[in-house]
């Protein structure tokens, strides 16, 4: 076996489990959405932590660099543009979530950038096991 092939092998554990990490903190990311809207809303708690503009621009840093990270290095060794696209797509919906009000419509841009960030990690993960 090659050099290289022994390479690939070593690095593509990192890229899964970078991808997982995406995965899962989109799933945070839309749990922390709902939650919030619940919680506030209903119970008039919490608004100042679960609606604090510093958790959002985290996350979509966070969520940046992990794709940026998994999907791009993906991109890039197994050369399919849709796992990317689809990242990038969610990433623009959760950049937007950040110039609208908190409210209804902000938790619905993040929930749908956060799917489709999640859903690009997942197609990312698809061919990686190719």
């Amino acid at each position: 076996m090659s050099g290289a092939m022994m390479f690939r092998r070593a690095i593509n554990p990192i890229r899964q489990r970078l991808d997982r990490a995406g995965i899962l903190l989109s799933a945070a990311c839309a749990l922390h959405c709902l939650v919030s809207i619940v919680v506030v809303s209903g119970l008039g708690i919490g608004g100042q932590f679960f609606l604090s503009p510093d958790i959002h621009r985290i996350g979509l840093v966070l969520a940046t660099l992990i794709a940026a990270v998994a999907i791009g290095w993906g991109a890039l060794r197994h050369r399919m543009a849709m796992p990317f696209v689809v990242a990038m797509t969610g990433l623009t919906f959760m950049g937007g979530a950040l110039a609208v009000e908190h409210g209804p419509k902000e938790a619905i841009l993040t929930i749908i950038g956060v799917a489709l960030v999640s859903l690009g990690h997942i197609l990312n993960l698809r061919h990686i096991q190719r």
